[in-house]
């Protein structure tokens, strides 16, 4: 069966489960659910932070702050991807499209599918890391042997949450905690797909400049006897341009998530960086470190994908005018050489994702990311 998509079926079934992919049935009660839950566990955390802020020590005001920012992160991705239906569904058109325009060509095929395939390893790395970082956040807290009817100590939770409700039983007890494994997995889940999502729309863009590189190396030389034709011109003005126009869709849907994940994602860098560095030294360093660790790793991994998708995004655009200029454009007649002249004028003005339109994602942008983190550090550890 040949594939006709570059996006992973993961990807796709965690966007059915939250009412993101269109056309599927029960939208509208998926989106409601979550919408329900999310603002439950955030209630939960806020009444936390708020009755401990002056009682309970700086560790776990931060471990509190961590997840309640990751939540957040979660709920803003959903909102912009509801709210945003209709460029997701023309990004979708398109993409399909660049895969029916490529069934009579090899080589179109060949770099489509290999994209695909790039896509589905970091998809399936992406979603294998989320996973692990949540077993090793929670297991800890569902194993334990917690006597719930002991008054004089709460019982722990896989988050700092201060439920509205009493848990009174050893049963009830576990039910909630098993329940917020869960739930925390999927949401984990859903911050993968949404990311992995960005990749493999980014390699897509490359596959396609990839080709229309190749298409304008062809389009230059005289080998194999091949006469160009106005068709052909055609082609490669129509092709840069859909290229040009599927990366503003990317830029528009994700823009603004990038803004609230980098806003966010400076903070919690330096909230579980905290976290880790406070645990040593102390009784239970082994387990503080290991539960903190895979969660600080993912949170970097994150902030780095979207840097490194703007990066790809931005490199892959220069190549294109590179070809351009480089092909044998002395084999051209003067009317032919407008088009490479065209390509290495729009090519001036790269293709980029931006942070909020603020400013561009790069490997630039993700350094200062991590110096502004590690300058907070250094500030939270001298407060301790």
């Amino acid at each position: 069966m040949i594939r006709e998509s570059t996006i992973n079926r993961i990807i796709k079934i965690i966007f059915i489960l939250f009412g993101i992919w269109p056309g599927t049935s029960c939208v509208l009660l998926c989106r409601i659910f979550w919408i329900i839950t999310i603002t439950f566990v955030q209630f939960s955390h806020y009444r936390y932070f708020r009755m401990h802020f002056y009682s309970d020590d700086l560790f776990n005001l931060m471990d509190c702050l961590s997840s309640f920012l990751a939540y957040t992160k979660v709920m803003t991705k959903f909102i912009v991807f509801w709210l945003n239906e209709r460029k997701f569904i023309k990004t979708l058109t398109m993409m399909t499209k660049d895969w029916h325009d490529c069934v009579n060509s090899e080589l179109g095929m060949q770099e489509t599918m290999c994209k695909a395939k790039l896509s589905d390893r970091i998809t399936n790395a992406i979603f294998v890391l989320h996973t692990l970082s949540v077993v090793a956040y929670g297991t800890r807290i569902v194993l334990a042997n917690v006597d719930i009817t002991d008054r004089e100590s709460k019982p722990p939770y896989i988050h700092k949450m201060e439920l509205p409700f009493d848990v009174n039983t050893q049963r009830g007890y576990k039910m909630v905690v098993i329940t917020q494994f869960a739930y925390v997995i999927m949401c984990s889940w859903a911050a993968g797909a949404v990311n992995s999502f960005l990749l493999t729309l980014i390699l897509h863009i490359g596959g396609q400049m990839d080709i229309l590189r190749s298409w304008l190396t062809d389009f230059a030389s005289n080998e194999n006897g091949k006469k160009r034709t106005s068709s052909t011109r055609n082609e490669i003005i129509e092709k840069h341009q859909r290229i040009i126009n599927f990366s503003e869709k990317v830029e528009n849907l994700y823009t603004y998530i990038a803004l609230l994940q980098f806003a966010s994602n400076t903070i919690m860098i330096c909230s579980l960086a905290f976290l880790i560095v406070s645990a040593i030294g102390t009784p239970n360093a082994t387990e503080q470190i290991i539960r903190s660790l895979l969660f600080y790793a993912i949170t970097n991994l994150e902030a780095f994908l979207f840097c490194f998708a703007g990066e790809y995004l931005n490199n892959k655009s220069k190549a294109i005018g590179i070809a351009a200029y480089n092909s044998a454009w002395y084999n051209l007649k003067p009317e032919e050489t407008r088009i490479l002249l065209l390509i290495m004028l729009r090519s001036q003005k790269q293709l980029t994702l931006t942070v909020g339109k603020l400013t561009n994602l790069s490997l630039e942008y993700f350094a200062s990311i991590m110096n502004a983190s590690g300058s907070y550090l250094s500030v939270m550890l001298a407060m301790q």
